[in-house]
């Protein structure tokens, strides 16, 4: 039995997880949840287990809880999901799902490799914004930092049993979301509702913007490098329209290997949660007869300019990713209020990170600073 302790339990990846949970009661047992502000959501889940503790917002919102139910522990806002992420921290075998959103992931991944406890990582700004930081932390704590986004978790797939030095190529594939045949005009005039119609994916918001504009896939392509230890300039990311190759890996022999299945989060969370093992999913299996075809093409990196810009900020290091990653989650904010247009988050975050003066080696206060600083500079300006 494994206990879970889950970080965005409210979310799309926290359902799913969920999901694998209640299916297999023998199997995982959910000891703590935390949930931003949706707090129907945390009641109804809360009510059908029996948890040690649930963290939420703020300490209204805890109050609130604490009423519903007076013998759970209820912590709130950054300490509280840094709290939860540690603990029972005894519970060795146990996972952390951190499905959360934004640069909140980092200190809770840090806090649970602190205490020894592995890692199921669905939060991208992790490792964009804290890379250094949790390289560092494996070195006195070799815990498992296992991926959950399909992308990740397809590669992990190819690798297992192969040998990493045998790497030319990492492959991560993009749908190219809903403006993959616009044109740069055409984007000057796209609106917030198209902008959140992905055509392959049920996300959240947030990510759904992030794949409008291809950052999401700057984001994974530093995620690869630091989960493979990788070369970035050895991973490249690829159109594939029909979202059924998730990743692929080409080795120094010229075998190219690709992990398919259909667009379905819950695939990649319960390789994670099972690995070494495999178990019978709700996934409906491929069918490739009915699919046809599957097709490829480059990434327009005139259309899409966020990309390169992510790998550059890579490229230079430090904290360029913090204002990389605080500027992105400032301008999409934004454009999700519908104080911006769809171009101007690209004008935003390429700004300031090029007007960014570098810090090679950020402490994590340095970079909550700079976070803090880059993202009050963007809504006064632009939050009116």
């Amino acid at each position: 039995m494994k206990n879970i302790y889950l970080l965005g339990a409210t979310g799309s990846i926290g359902s799913q997880t969920i999901e694998i949970i209640e299916n297999h009661p023998e199997q995982f047992n959910l000891k703590a949840i935390s949930g931003h502000s949706n707090l129907e959501k945390v009641i109804e889940i809360a009510s059908r287990f029996p948890l040690d503790l649930i963290a939420v917002k703020d300490e209204i919102d805890a109050l609130t809880i604490k009423n519903v139910f007076p013998n759970v522990k209820i912590v709130y806002g950054e300490d509280g999901l840094i709290e939860l992420a540690k603990v029972n921290p005894d519970d060795k075998e146990s996972f952390l799902v951190n499905a959360l959103v934004g640069m909140v992931g980092l200190k809770p991944t840090l806090a649970a490799v602190e205490i020894d406890r592995n890692v199921l990582l669905a939060n991208k700004e992790t490792l964009v914004v804290g890379g250094h930081l949790i390289k560092k932390a494996l070195k006195d704590h070799p815990v498992q930092i296992l991926p959950i986004d399909s992308e990740h978790n397809a590669i992990w797939q190819i690798l297992n049993g192969e040998d990493k030095d045998k790497i030319h190529k990492l492959i991560i594939t993009a749908s190219g979301g809903p403006f993959r045949d616009y044109t740069r005009k055409q984007l000057e005039l796209v609106d917030l509702k198209q902008a959140l119609n992905h055509p392959n994916w049920s996300m959240g918001k947030k990510i759904t913007i992030d794949s409008a504009t291809m950052m999401n896939k700057g984001f994974e392509i530093i995620e690869a490098a630091y989960l493979y230890d990788i070369d970035i300039d050895k991973i490249e990311a690829l159109i594939h329209r029909e979202s059924i190759i998730h990743s692929l890996v080409e080795f120094v022999d010229g075998s190219v290997i690709a992990q398919m299945a259909n667009p379905d989060m819950r695939l990649p969370i319960s390789y994670a949660l099972f690995y070494p093992g495999r178990v019978a999913s709700p996934v409906k299996p491929l069918c490739l007869s009915s699919i046809g075809k599957l097709s490829f093409e480059k990434v327009d990196s005139e259309k899409f300019p966020l990309l390169g810009l992510a790998i550059d900020a890579y490229k230079q290091g430090g904290s360029k990713r913090t204002v990389l990653n605080a500027a992105n989650e400032a301008a999409v904010k934004l454009f999700l209020n519908e104080k911006i247009k769809f171009l101007d988050i690209e004008k935003i975050i390429t700004s300031e990170v090029e007007n960014h003066v570098l810090i090679p080696e950020p402490t994590l206060d340095e970079i909550y600073k700079i976070d803090k600083s880059v993202k009050e500079k963007i809504f006064t300006e632009y939050d009116k």
